[in-house]
């Protein structure tokens, strides 16, 4: 079944305020300091050249990797290689070698079933350098077509960082910590995109704070905005990056997950606090926004 993708409407600007937050901000620079590995906020279905979070160089980074950027056949391979990586990493943490044996991770991040970006890191070695596979390389290079200087290119592969596979999966699994917290981020910053002051959007917003806990339609706000269901539908879309639906019951969830930190609130109470109509309304929506039941979250915050 094909894993949903938020479209790139919603992904484009609610990418660009993770990518620019604090957060991930601090976490990239922390995780570069550490490791000597870059760290990129990579959009799904966009290629690597064009993304406005690239991997900055780092010290002590790959530099056979940035050699090979300047080859034009070597750069298709690699890019050919994001692509297939992009495609296996949708539903969890994907390494894939390129053809020199340089690893390359992605680690998706998603809002409950939707996938908005990946954490990408890697350019790394497993296996220590070694001349046999640095003729290896050589002779691919060749087929591709490609005019290297051998010698630069013999200095660059070894001076490529090799870390144990122990190491390596250590690195992957901070990274899957911080997606979850990334993908908590995102669905609360998709709740918080700004419209000019007296925009329907913006009264429309009011509204559905002021009537939350109670049943409310795409057609009642449209009307208390004075305008037609379509257009008001479609104004709130290219708003917000979500339906009307979606953003209510995300914007109950939110609120639920606040309650649901207090251990004397039942899950009942407060799936019909926030508006809900029935607990298996409440738990269908919560495992799709949040990617785990109302149990399982509330499990996880006493850890």
């Amino acid at each position: 079944m094909p894993i949903p993708i938020m479209s790139p409407d919603a992904i484009a600007p609610l990418w660009s305020s993770l990518s620019e937050s604090a957060m991930f901000r601090d976490y990239q620079e922390a995780f570069e300091t550490a490791t000597g590995l870059p760290l990129s906020l990579r959009r799904p279905g966009v290629d690597g050249r064009d993304s406005a979070s690239p991997q900055r160089p780092v010290a002590g980074g790959a530099p056979f990797c940035a050699l090979m950027a300047r080859t034009n056949r070597a750069c298709e391979s690699c890019l050919a290689l994001q692509k297939r990586l992009e495609e296996e990493a949708r539903l969890q943490p994907k390494t894939l070698k390129c053809f020199a044996g340089l690893c390359e991770t992605a680690v998706p991040v998603r809002v409950g079933d939707r996938l908005i970006a990946f954490l990408q890191t890697g350019r790394i070695l497993i296996d220590s350098p070694s001349r046999r596979q640095f003729s290896k390389i050589s002779r691919e290079l060749l087929q591709l077509g490609e005019q290297i200087d051998v010698k630069q290119a013999e200095e660059a592969y070894y001076a490529t960082r090799v870390l144990t596979s122990e190491q390596y999966e250590s690195m992957i699994r901070l990274l899957t910590i911080f997606a979850t917290h990334l993908a908590a981020c995102g669905n609360q910053l998709a709740l918080r995109r700004t419209d000019p002051e007296n925009s329907p959007v913006a009264r429309a917003r009011e509204i559905i704070d002021e009537r939350l806990r109670e049943e409310i339609s795409l057609g009642e706000v449209a009307r208390r905005v004075n305008v037609s269901a379509g257009y008001f539908s479609m104004l709130f879309k290219k708003a917000t990056g979500l339906n009307f639906v979606e953003y209510v019951a995300r914007l109950r969830i939110e609120k639920a997950k606040d309650l649901l930190q207090d251990p004397q609130f039942r899950i009942s109470e407060a799936a019909y606090d926030v508006g809900f109509q029935s607990l298996s309304q409440f738990n269908r929506s919560f495992r799709r926004v949040v990617g785990a039941s109302p149990r399982v979250y509330r499990a996880r915050l006493d850890c």
